[in-house]
């Protein structure tokens, strides 16, 4: 089976974004106004986007946005190919602190990869988030 990760266009991680995090919502919903600056990866298996994330890099930090696997292919070790390559990815652009804002049930996914929790959250649309973080 191949598996490739690369950079793709905005259009590509809207498409899934909106499939897989909020599929009721109004397509424009899932699309970020910092877009434009972010490097967006998807992971494509035999061809096929399954799974994306984007990355956002700003004066030595950088944050991982709107991360989202086909449910189908979750729990399959995609997710975690995906966000190795965001980390060394960032890694190139001399970044020491990344983070993301976690969903609460995804923490021990984040802990895997050496994030931790910052002490702070929130919650939006009912559900529970965690700020994570990694200094590299």
């Amino acid at each position: 089976m191949e598996i490739q990760i690369t950079k793709i266009k905005k259009e590509k991680a809207w498409k899934l974004r909106h499939e897989v995090m909020w599929p009721n919502e109004d397509f424009n919903y899932i699309k970020l106004k910092d877009d434009d600056s972010g490097i967006h990866f998807g992971l494509f298996k035999e061809n096929m986007l399954i799974s994306v994330v984007s990355l956002f890099v700003d004066k030595g930090e950088a944050q991982f946005r709107k991360f989202a696997t086909l449910k189908a292919e979750q729990g399959k070790g995609y997710g975690s190919k995906l966000l190795e390559a965001v980390l060394k990815e960032a890694k190139t652009h001399d970044v020491k602190r990344i983070w993301c804002n976690a969903r609460k049930s995804k923490e021990g996914f984040y802990q895997r990869f050496g994030l931790h929790q910052t002490g702070s959250g929130f919650v939006r649309n009912g559900e529970s988030y965690v700020i994570m973080e990694r200094f590299l």
